[in-house]
């Protein structure tokens, strides 16, 4: 990522980055380089956001997003200080299929090369926030297991209350780098109403359930693996857009797993569904998909409410110089990895310029 000159002040600003997904910690790396002191604030166990990788006793599960471009030079520069994190994801096929099974398109190779973390998709986020983890980057810290759940200023100071009761102070400036739902909810928990607030609510972001299927069986002497021998399809099923083997990826376990993702329209339509229930009726539909009917032994779902942003907020940051608070994400782009990225880098060089 870019560095930034340190500022003149013999006292570093103080930020505090609410989210650990790709954009706050993108925003978090390149504060610390121009010489702040950065707090990281995560709800979850773990860095990463939608980038998220879930264990399971037959191998990891890229369960939210499935894998990455480099459009964006910037992007492709701080890909370079973790090159051996990366790999090159060459799916033999990728197809777009009907409610049946049946191939409306071969496309081949992507135009644009699918490239994955490994061994999750994980791993790129956790590389870059463990500088700010384990003291690599004096004055920076990322606290994990921490909802905030309230913004106040106190003595000119921006104070953070958590779930717990706890209060976080000191801060110059407050990043939201959270969905957009949720930042509007929190702005307006604290009272906040900055002139752009309205612009948040404007951005509109599906959800998305996720299907793990795990066929063990498949590993058995004669068996290579089950179902089609292509191992990427976007489907037209009125429930799936999305099946990946997630064996086929590099770095990964060779057990027999897949990944689907349910349609916007569907997960919408079923976002207060019981797993079970939609265990069941994803399961259904993979088989039509695929012709695998064999009863997997592990299937589990993940709800993602904010999944794929279908409006999105059309720059890539807003920020409130008189508050000293500011918004990033992917939805302020589009939905790709890399709009996360260039996200918080830019939001965190117009504060460093600030």
């Amino acid at each position: 990522m870019p560095r930034s000159k340190k500022p003149s002040s013999h006292k570093a600003p103080q930020v505090a980055i609410i989210g650990a997904g790709i954009a706050g910690i993108a925003c978090a790396r390149t504060l610390a380089q121009a010489g702040m002191h950065v707090t990281v604030f995560e709800k979850s166990r773990g860095c990463g956001g939608r980038m998220s990788t879930r264990r399971s006793p037959f191998g990891d599960f890229d369960h939210g997003a499935q894998y990455f471009t480099m459009r964006d030079p910037r992007f492709e520069a701080a890909l370079a200080t973790t090159a051996g994190t990366i790999k090159r994801w060459s799916a033999n096929t990728v197809r777009v299929m009907d409610a049946n099974g049946q191939v409306l398109a071969t496309t081949g190779r992507p135009n644009d090369a699918h490239w994955v973390p490994v061994p999750g998709m994980n791993a790129l986020v956790k590389a870059w926030a463990t500088p700010l983890q384990d003291g690599s980057i004096p004055g920076c810290d990322v606290k994990l297991q921490t909802r905030v759940t309230q913004l106040e200023k106190v003595n000119g100071k921006w104070c953070l209350q958590v779930e717990n009761g706890e209060q976080q102070q000191g801060f110059d400036h407050v990043v939201l780098a959270i969905p957009s739902a949720q930042a509007q909810t929190l702005l307006a928990d604290s009272g906040l109403m900055p002139d752009w607030q309205s612009k948040i609510a404007d951005v509109l972001v599906d959800p998305c359930w996720t299907l793990m299927l795990a066929y063990p069986q498949a590993s058995q002497p004669g068996l290579s693996h089950l179902g089609p021998h292509w191992n990427v399809a976007r489907s037209t099923h009125h429930r799936i857009s999305w099946v990946a083997r997630e064996s086929s990826k590099p770095g990964r376990s060779a057990i027999e797993r897949w990944t689907v993702q349910a349609s916007p329209q569907w997960s919408q339509e079923h976002v207060d569904d019981a797993p079970d229930r939609v265990i069941a009726k994803l399961t259904k539909a993979f088989g039509e998909i695929t012709g695998i009917r064999v009863t997997p032994s592990h299937a589990e779902v993940h709800r993602w409410l904010y999944a794929q942003t279908r409006r999105p907020l059309g720059q890539p940051f807003l920020h409130d110089a008189t508050q000293q608070v500011s918004v990033c994400g992917d939805w302020c782009l589009g939905n790709r990895v890399e709009n996360g990225f260039i996200s918080g880098l830019e939001l965190a060089l117009a504060i460093a310029e600030a």
